[in-house]
């Protein structure tokens, strides 16, 4: 028994692998479809239904009047064609209407589906919508263009959920929760301070990052009037946008033409739109649109035939195979094109394969040289699919084009994410010094980074800085501010304050890209609830009042985001830039980094830029090069235009603090 127990894991291990390669073989014989005409065509010979099933027996098309709660007022019967689809049509334009897709497999009728290709839908996504784009658009759509990013350096990226911008009381936004919140000009507080798409331009940010705004399935779209919240990464169709954020769900108008007003409004602020996207899994498994279209093909499973779950959400798709990986591929596309979206943040973007971002990134600079892509490089669960094909981080140089987050310098600076006590560099542990180099340096290879001293990361994954993503916090775990009071027990909130302007001084001088959780800026918390999915506004709100409050840390976040948008220093594009420009001091001060950024790099106006993090408890003597010196940082304040000038030689850099010197000469 003892023998059979020690070779279990083998043989199951084994198993599965021989089963996920007889499952990719059963798939990958069928046959796959590259027309540009799957699910719906409106031309002026009529309206045009084509799906993707091939081991359907029958399909039809049900035709509605409305969004819910009809019958159907006619029924197309599908006709087999190549490629494993259907098709259906009639000589008119079906403005107006809906309808759903009905597949019949072994011998069962399915339930019906919008199908997984649907552009619009009435209330809950539950049917599909016929419409004529071309009037959803804005006034100036034609023209419509977000700003000019060169490199993903160039941009500083800011993380929001539509509720969480403006839901609170004391936000001045007339449409709570809705896209339209992002069009409303001179919004204020009641202490007159700017909000919403104002407080965005006063900040400085150059994107936005809106968290899931497809149509997901956790909301109530005919109950609005319940505020019902979720942040959206349980998706049902990818590309259609969300009800709930429209004023109108049951009018599948309204979504399209809201969404377009938000992304022109921002576009006309100089500030662009990434998308959040969850093409790893989906909300339902077999209730899924995927699988009453084509039963099985989408996803990947295990060896006793159950779904695989890298996701931690039920299910994990395959991107892996054709239809998947061109429905991504196309998914994206559409949304460049028709929404005009700036970038794509990948959601556990480890559980799709390397070449399908590559694909991604190849189809869209295609359309926009200047858009930007990137996602967490992890799964939250082991794949069937090799780790060597996984869009993991450490295989990011693998990807052209697509960049990830770095959990290097996230948990080094404010200490582990899953452990609320855990202290970082900036906090005062000591130990993670190494590691925060890691980050500086935007995990390229650079001959004072010992990776062997690494707390995540053992070896340069990255091979340019344009493929990292820096930040501290973002939407899941703990906020910065909450993390910082459960570190720091018996702090003030001066000095968790200073502790948070220490930490973003890394992230945003730091190379790579910057990202910043919207409210932050405010210091904004969550009342300490790490996994807010789903808690009410009363968790989630920004408390716009705090703009106010804390107007001092608000004024710091924004000459620093100035700071770096000033200076091409802090954003050159590659690793061998990095290396030869950074030079890291010898220290030996626990919770202390000092370097130099040399050479007028990237084409800088300075000379040389000195910082020196004090992430400890004591001050620090620092020395200075001998000449005349900027302050731009010093003691928890900044000025991107300098206050004063000190000369070289000793200086005392206060605890908990970043000092940064500049010179021309």
């Amino acid at each position: 028994m003892q023998f059979k127990t020690l070779l279990a894991p083998a043989v199951i291990m084994l198993a599965g692998s021989v089963f996920a390669q007889q499952m990719d073989e059963q798939y990958n014989a069928w046959p796959t479809y590259s027309g540009d005409d799957l699910e719906l065509l409106v031309d002026n010979n009529g309206t045009h239904f084509t799906l993707w099933s091939p081991k359907a027996d029958a399909a039809e098309v049900l035709i509605y009047n409305t969004d819910r709660n009809t019958p159907a007022t006619d029924t197309l019967r599908m006709k087999r064609s190549d490629g494993g689809v259907w098709r259906a049509s009639v000589p008119d334009k079906l403005y107006g209407k809906f309808y759903t897709f009905v597949v019949t497999v072994g011998g069962k009728r399915l339930a019906e589906t919008p199908g997984i290709w649907a552009k619009a839908t009435g209330t809950n996504g539950e049917r599909a919508a016929i419409i004529d784009f071309a009037a959803t658009n804005p006034e100036g759509w034609d023209t419509d263009k977000g700003p000019s990013t060169p490199n993903i350096t160039d941009a500083v990226i800011y993380e929001m959920h539509h509720r969480d911008f403006s839901a609170h009381p004391s936000s001045g936004i007339v449409h709570k929760g809705k896209f339209l919140a992002l069009t409303e000009p001179a919004t204020k507080t009641p202490q007159g301070a700017a909000t919403g798409i104002e407080h965005l331009k006063e900040l400085g940010v150059t994107h936005v990052h809106i968290l899931p705004s497809y149509d997901y399935n956790s909301v109530d779209e005919s109950q609005l009037q319940s505020n019902q919240y979720n942040w959206g990464y349980d998706p049902q169709n990818y590309n259609t946008p969300e009800g709930s954020y429209s004023t109108d769900p049951a009018n599948p108008l309204a979504r399209v033409r809201e969404m377009k007003e938000m992304v022109k409004a921002l576009h006309d602020a100089g500030i662009g739109v990434v998308m959040d996207v969850v093409y790893n899994h989906t909300a339902e498994n077999d209730g899924s649109n995927f699988s009453l279209t084509a039963p099985g093909y989408f996803y990947r499973y295990r060896a006793d035939g159950s779904y695989s779950d890298a996701s931690g959400c039920g299910n994990e798709t395959a991107s892996d195979r054709k239809m998947m990986s061109d429905f991504i591929v196309n998914s994206v596309k559409y949304w460049a094109k028709e929404y005009h979206i700036d970038g794509f943040r990948f959601d556990l973007m480890a559980i799709h394969d390397i070449e399908t971002m590559n694909r991604v990134a190849e189809e869209l600079k295609k359309i926009n040289p200047d858009i930007i892509i990137y996602g967490e490089g992890w799964t939250a669960g082991d794949s069937p699919l090799p780790v060597e094909r996984r869009a993991l981080k450490e295989n990011v140089d693998k990807m052209r084009g697509v960049a990830v987050f770095s959990d290097d310098l996230r948990d080094a600076v404010k200490g582990h994410y899953s452990n609320a006590a855990d202290r970082g560099f900036a906090t005062g542990k000591p130990g993670n010094e190494e590691t925060v180099k890691i980050g500086i340096v935007a995990a390229t290879a650079h001959p004072q980074v010992d990776y062997s001293k690494g707390n995540n990361s053992k070896f340069p994954y990255a091979g340019a800085p344009t493929e990292i993503i820096n930040y501290v916090s973002c939407h899941d775990d703990l906020t910065l501010t909450d993390k910082l009071a459960k570190s720091m027990p018996g702090s003030t909130e001066a000095q968790r304050q200073r502790a948070a302007r220490l930490a973003q001084t890394i992230v945003f001088t730091s190379q790579g890209t910057p990202f910043l959780f919207a409210g932050e800026e405010m210091f904004r918390n969550k009342k300490g609830v790490h996994n807010s999915y789903k808690s009410p506004d009363s968790i989630n709100a920004i408390d716009w009042t705090l703009k106010t409050k804390n107007g001092e840390q608000f004024d710091y976040y924004r000459e620093l985001i100035r700071l770096r948008r000033n200076h091409p220093a802090f954003r050159m594009t590659t690793a061998d830039e990095i290396a030869r420009n950074i030079v890291f001091d010898k220290i030996t001060s626990p919770n202390v980094i000092s370097y130099s950024i040399r050479n007028n790099a990237n084409g800088d106006e300075w000379k040389e830029i000195k910082l020196v993090f004090n992430g400890s408890e004591s001050p620090f003597v620092a020395r200075i090069p001998k000449g005349e010196w900027t302050v731009i940082a010093r003691d928890g304040k900044i000025d991107a235009d300098g206050m004063g000038t000190i000369k070289g030689g000793s200086t005392v850099v206060a605890p908990t603090s970043a000092l940064i010197l500049a010179r021309i000469r």
